[in-house]
C-alpha cells in the first residue's frame, strides 16, 4: 500500500455518496491523467463513506469505487468548508 507521500487526499461524490478518502496519485500531479488512466475501478484508501447529507456511514482501508459512478473528485486540498 502507498504511504501518504506517494498519494492524494480527494473528495468523490457519487449520486448517493461522498467518499473521503486517498488515491495512488503523487502530490502535485495530475488527476484528470489518473482518472484517464484507471479503467473500471478506482482504488481508495482510508475511506469514509458518508450519505448526501453528511451521515457517515462506514471507514474501510479500502475500497474500490466504479468509475461509471463518480460525478464528481477533487483534491481534499482544494476543498473550501
Amino acid at each position: 500500500m502507498p504511504n501518504n507521500d506517494e498519494t492524494t487526499a480527494v473528495v468523490i461524490f457519487t449520486d448517493s455518496y461522498r467518499i473521503d478518502g486517498r488515491i495512488a496519485l503523487m502530490p502535485d500531479a495530475r488527476l484528470t491523467d489518473f482518472i484517464r488512466t484507471v479503467k473500471d475501478f478506482i482504488p481508495v484508501t482510508d475511506a469514509v463513506v458518508s450519505d448526501k447529507q453528511g451521515k457517515r456511514l462506514f471507514a474501510t482501508s479500502f475500497l474500490d469505487v466504479g468509475r461509471e459512478y463518480v460525478e464528481l473528485i477533487v483534491p481534499t486540498s482544494l476543498v473550501q468548508k
